[in-house]
C-alpha cells in the first residue's frame, strides 16, 4: 500500500473577552481551554520530523495571549508568552491566516474583507516573526469564489474548503475530488483548494481511534493512482475529546500519539505540511465552491442557518450592513480630507467597532450574543456622530 498523506487542521478562536470572562465566571473551563493551547507544542515536541499540524488561532485570541494583563493573570496556569513562543517552530507547526474577529466572511460586507485580513496579518507577523503565510483558513470554513482575488493579493497560495461545497469543473472521480488539490479561478486569479473530509473530520472531533482512522482512511483512498492528501480539520479546544486533561483519554494520547509512532515507523498514514505536499505532488484539476460554511451541530453549512436562522440574527446583520456603509463613507470622506489627530482616532474607534460586531459568535450563540453584536453597533454609530458632528474636536480647543 502507497503512503497516505494527511493534512491536520486546528481551529482555535476565542471572542473578544470571552477567555478573561471565563477566568472570572468559570475558571475551570477557562484552564481547559488554555491547557489545550498549551498541550499542543508540548506533545509535538517528542515528535519532531514526524508531526506536522496546521493551526489557526483568530486575531482576537491572539490579542487576549499577547496581552500583558492577561499573561498574568492565568501565569502559574500556562505561560502565553511561552506558548506564543512555541507555535512558531515551524518543524512541528505551520500558522494558517484567518481573519482577525473570526467573522463568516460571506455574511458581511466585502468591503470589510479587506480589514480584516490585513489586522490578523499585522498581529500575526508580529507574534510569529514571519512575513508569509501560505494557508488561509476561512473562519468557519465560510467561503465564497469572491474571496479568491483577496485571499491572492494578501499572498496566500491555498485556501481550506469543506467537502460538501467543492464541485468538479475538471472531470473527475470521487476520490479524486476530495484526496487531491485543485485550482478554483475567479475575477482572473486563481488559488489552491484544500477539502477538507467532512465525515472524517466529524470523527476527529467528537473521538476516533488510529486503528479504525487508518482502516477508514484505506477504504477511501483505494481506488487513488496518486498519493492521497487526506485532510480533517476541526476546532482544536472545544469539546471533551480536546479540553480532557487526562492524555490517555485526549485527543492527543487517545489517537495521535498512536499515528505519530505508527508514522515513526513507516506506517501507510504520513503527516505533512500542504505546502510540502504541493511542492513534491502539486494540484490536480479545476473545481468551483459553492458558497457555504462547514457543519456545526445538526447544520450542514448549506445557508449559513446557523448564524441567520432567527429573526433577531437577521435584523443585526442586516443593521451591520448599514452601519458598514456608514463608516465605508466616513472613510473615504476621511481619506479625500486627509484628516488626522483626534478625527482620525475617532474614525478607528468607529471601524474597530464594527469590525468587533462581525465575530461569528455574536451570531451563533442565541440571542444574549446577538446583543453583543449590537452593543459594538451602537458604539460604532455614536462614535460615527461624534466624527459626523466634530464635536470632540470643540470640547478639545474651544478656539476652533
Amino acid at each position: 500500500m502507497s503512503v497516505i498523506h494527511h493534512a491536520l487542521v486546528l481551529n482555535l478562536h476565542q471572542p473578544p473577552g470571552n477567555l478573561e470572562h471565563l477566568l472570572t465566571g468559570k475558571p475551570w473551563e477557562a484552564r481547559e481551554i488554555l491547557y489545550a493551547y498549551d498541550r499542543i507544542p508540548r506533545f509535538l515536541w517528542p515528535y519532531e520530523g514526524v508531526a506536522k499540524v496546521h493551526v489557526s488561532l483568530s486575531g482576537s485570541l491572539l490579542e487576549t495571549l499577547s496581552s500583558a494583563e492577561f499573561q498574568q493573570k492565568v501565569y502559574g496556569v500556562v505561560d502565553c508568552g511561552s506558548l506564543l513562543w512555541h507555535l512558531q517552530n515551524r518543524n512541528i507547526i505551520d500558522i494558517l491566516g484567518t481573519a482577525y474577529y473570526h467573522p463568516v466572511l460571506p455574511l458581511i460586507p466585502d468591503t470589510d474583507w479587506p480589514e480584516q485580513l490585513r489586522r490578523w496579518q499585522g498581529i500575526a507577523r508580529h507574534l510569529f516573526w514571519r512575513q508569509d503565510f501560505s494557508g488561509f483558513w476561512p473562519p468557519e470554513m465560510g467561503f465564497s469564489m469572491e474571496l479568491i482575488p483577496l485571499l491572492k493579493q494578501r499572498g496566500y497560495r491555498y485556501v481550506m474548503v469543506d467537502s460538501e461545497h467543492v464541485e468538479a469543473v475538471t472531470p473527475m472521480a470521487e476520490h479524486e475530488r476530495l484526496y487531491r488539490p485543485h485550482i478554483a479561478r475567479y475575477g482572473g486569479e486563481e488559488i489552491v483548494v484544500i477539502v477538507r473530509d467532512r465525515e472524517l473530520s466529524n470523527a476527529q472531533a467528537s473521538g476516533m481511534d488510529y486503528l479504525w482512522f487508518v482502516k477508514e482512511v484505506a477504504r477511501r483512498t483505494r481506488a487513488c493512482d496518486h498519493p492521497p492528501l487526506v485532510t480533517t480539520c476541526s476546532d482544536g479546544e472545544n469539546g471533551a475529546w480536546f479540553r480532557n486533561t487526562n492524555n490517555d483519554a485526549n485527543f492527543w494520547g487517545g489517537f495521535y500519539r498512536d499515528l505519530l509512532d505508527a508514522a515513526r515507523d513507516d506506517g501507510v498514514i504520513q503527516p505533512v505540511f500542504i505546502h510540502d505536499y504541493l511542492e513534491q505532488h502539486g494540484t490536480f484539476g479545476e473545481v468551483t465552491i459553492s458558497t457555504g460554511a462547514w457543519n456545526t451541530e445538526w447544520h450542514d453549512g448549506q445557508d449559513f442557518t446557523q448564524w441567520t436562522g432567527s429573526p433577531a440574527q437577521k435584523a443585526s446583520l442586516h443593521r451591520l450592513r448599514v452601519v458598514s456603509t456608514a463608516v465605508q463613507e466616513a472613510m473615504r470622506e476621511a481619506s479625500h480630507r486627509e484628516v488626522g489627530g483626534q478625527e482620525q482616532t475617532v474614525l478607528e474607534e468607529a471601524h474597530w467597532r464594527l469590525l468587533r460586531a462581525e465575530t461569528s459568535c455574536n451570531f451563533y450563540w442565541g440571542e444574549e450574543w446577538v446583543n453583543r453584536a449590537n452593543g459594538d453597533l451602537d458604539a460604532a454609530e455614536t462614535t460615527l456622530r461624534r466624527f459626523r458632528s466634530k464635536k470632540y474636536l470643540i470640547d478639545a480647543d474651544p478656539g476652533w
